[in-house]
């Protein structure tokens, strides 16, 4: 397989995986409402840069703060999901900001069959 092919689907597993466990495997209330956008990870396979988007109102450092507490913890349970012969580094970065609103807002226009029309 292509070196970037691999990268490509380990950083799409990577995004899956961060995503499921920090909305629904993490305690910490800090992190309520953050959504991994996308997962860039290295041609070595050494680290992944997960960029998260973190609901508007909410501080960005303590955010990243508790992403980066918990990063052993994901590193661990990535490691043995994805069972990678190197599990890479994670380093967390804010991505864009996340409205409630305008995500309530695109779900509706998406049940109703408007996906296209934005507000």
């Amino acid at each position: 397989m292509e070196p970037q092919i691999r990268a490509q689907r380990i950083s799409e597993a990577l995004r899956t995986e961060l995503a499921e466990m920090i909305s629904f495997e993490l305690a910490d209330p800090r992190v309520d409402g953050v959504l991994v956008n996308e997962v860039h990870v290295s041609p070595d396979l050494k680290k992944a840069r997960v960029l998260v988007a973190i609901p508007a109102g909410a501080d960005p450092a303590t955010v990243l703060g508790a992403l980066n507490g918990a990063r052993a913890f994901l590193r661990t349970q990535v490691a043995e999901r994805l069972q990678l012969r190197r599990t890479p580094d994670l380093q967390f970065e804010s991505g864009a900001d996340v409205d409630p609103a305008k995500v309530k807002s695109l779900l509706r226009r998406i049940q109703r069959g408007r996906p296209r029309e934005l507000e």
